[in-house]
């Protein structure tokens, strides 16, 4: 049983979700206001946000931004847009994952009891004393899994949770090709998430590496097969 805060401004969006988080078992708090919904995660944290962004006195990504800066919380954006500039705002503001509107009370659940076992799964992993993880140079990019940082060149890189986490499965597996079934499978840690949701990621980590999809450097798409993170020549 999670304790969800449920973020939406419609009265009867916000009791049709609340009925519907409440029937897969979950402990709903809702708000209808960004400043309102701060203050309720902060003075009483919860397990996850569910957070629509058309709220009437703060944007929504200003909430999901706010939020980051006392929280890691699980969240999850429900938004009526679904393009790829806005998917890649939602994740670089620090969104776990999103929703695009209109959506059913099952994806919903769906959803939200995958970024719920996610985190879980995170917490409760704590590297061995004796096998703390190194540090892994591909070419001019170097991953460190302990400290969680990337840099290129000698420049750190500014990546949100999952694109770290993308990024350094890769570099794990340098000059090899990841099927995407195994990338959903350790790192999404679930069966299935749509390819949008994977595109989004390798493009935004395209960009921040300072490379196209027509002229890769490090990440090259295998198309029908996975992904591979190569030593550039």
């Amino acid at each position: 049983m999670a304790s969800v805060l449920l973020v939406e401004d419609d009265p009867a969006i916000r009791a049709r979700l609340i009925e519907v988080l409440t029937a897969h078992g979950h402990v709903v708090r809702s708000s209808s206001q960004g400043f309102e919904a701060l203050r309720e995660a902060t003075q009483r944290p919860p397990d996850a946000v569910v957070l629509d962004l058309g709220l009437p006195d703060l944007d929504g990504i200003d909430v999901l931004r706010m939020l980051r800066g006392i929280s890691q919380v699980p969240v999850l954006v429900a938004t009526a847009r679904d393009d790829e500039a806005e998917v890649i705002r939602l994740l670089n503001a620090g969104a776990d994952d999103y929703l695009v509107k209109p959506f059913s009370g099952g994806q919903l659940a769906a959803r939200l009891g995958a970024v719920l076992r996610r985190s879980s799964t995170a917490a409760q992993q704590a590297p061995a004393p004796q096998a703390a993880p190194e540090a892994v140079r591909v070419g001019g990019l170097v991953v460190d899994p302990l400290a969680r940082s990337a840099r290129l060149d000698g420049r750190e890189l500014r990546l949100t949770r999952l694109e770290f986490d993308l990024l350094a499965y890769l570099a794990e597996h340098a000059d090899r090709v990841v099927p995407r079934r195994r990338i959903l499978a350790d790192v999404w840690r679930q069966p299935y998430v749509e390819d949008q949701t994977i595109d989004v990621h390798v493009s935004a980590l395209r960009r921040k590496l300072g490379e196209r999809a027509a002229q890769p450097r490090y990440l090259h798409t295998v198309r029908g097969v996975g992904i591979k993170l190569v030593t550039p020549r």
